[in-house]
């Protein structure tokens, strides 16, 4: 009775170290089944586990044949700053034509003189901001190239003061039916169009970066014809609110200081006479769609 006790305990052993082992098998492979990226199994893995593998070292460019993945720190990816061609206080006639095709899309109000000055200076950081392009004030390669694929050659009327040449507004798909104010970012203009035509068009300017004008498409909520900001206390005739306090209204400072300076989000318009017309004709529930 004693021997087949100890057969049967025998027996329990073996079959315990076999299920023992057919684990430990498993946790094996789960372990040589995903190897790091980088690395590739070495005949020590398949080894007995009481063998520590060595690990060897990474191949470096003597060893390999190949340059080693780390990059040597005098090797530099940094691409070269565009070369500057007018600054301030440079004068000619390509400070000119900066000027006047600056001036096609709304960033210089006053006549071109050829001489790159402080309102140039302001007019090209202005330009840059607004495209994501480092606000230097200087025209370098890649402001200038940017503009000129943005703006026509100008005239001689332009380049005297006489004229300005402005690019139509490209027109949001979504202003095409209805009664709506379609406000362009890009050209910074309002055009005020019913059913897919424009009846009329106005210079605008919007908030700066810290107050920005919320873009989308919104509706008229309500109007103000002699409406003064309770937040700011500023008059803001005429105004015609779409998001929250953000209305389009006349501006006077903008009439007295163009794109020099910036609203708290409103869509400022500059000339008093079309926006008083406006007004007259936007009805509350009117669509208006900010875009780029």
């Amino acid at each position: 009775m004693l021997r087949k006790n100890i057969g049967m305990r025998t027996l329990a052993a073996a079959a315990a170290m076999a299920v023992a082992a057919v684990t430990a098998g498993c946790k094996a492979e789960a372990a040589t089944d995903a190897p790091p990226a980088d690395s590739k199994p070495s005949a020590a893995t398949s080894g007995p586990a009481s063998a520590s593998p060595t690990p060897s070292p990474s191949p470096t460019a003597s060893e390999s044949g190949e340059p080693s993945h780390t990059p040597s720190p005098s090797a530099s990816t940094t691409k070269p700053a565009p070369k500057v061609l007018m600054a301030a206080g440079a004068k000619g006639e390509q400070v000119r034509e900066l000027q006047a095709r600056l001036a096609q899309i709304g960033w210089f109000d006053d006549k071109p003189t050829g001489t790159y000055g402080p309102v140039t200076t302001t007019a090209v950081k202005g330009f840059q901001g607004k495209r994501g392009l480092p606000a230097t004030g200087s025209t370098d390669t890649v402001t200038w190239q940017r503009l000129l694929g943005m703006t026509t050659k100008p005239t001689r009327d332009e380049l005297d003061g006489k004229d300005v040449h402005k690019p139509k507004a490209k027109l949001d798909p979504r202003c095409m039916t209805g009664r709506v104010m379609c406000i362009s970012k890009t050209t910074r203009t309002l055009s005020w169009m019913i059913d897919g035509k424009v009846l009329s068009t106005m210079d605008v300017r919007f908030g700066s970066q810290y107050t920005p004008t919320r873009e989308g498409v919104f509706n008229v909520g309500w109007k103000s014809r002699d409406h003064v900001s309770t937040l700011y206390d500023t008059p803001m005739p005429y105004a015609m609110f779409f998001s929250g306090g953000q209305a389009v209204h006349y501006s006077s400072d903008f009439a007295a200081r163009g794109y020099n300076g910036a609203s708290h989000g409103c869509v400022n318009v500059r000339d008093k006479g079309k926006i008083a017309a406006l007004f007259d004709q936007v009805r509350t529930g009117d669509k208006v769609v900010v875009y780029w």
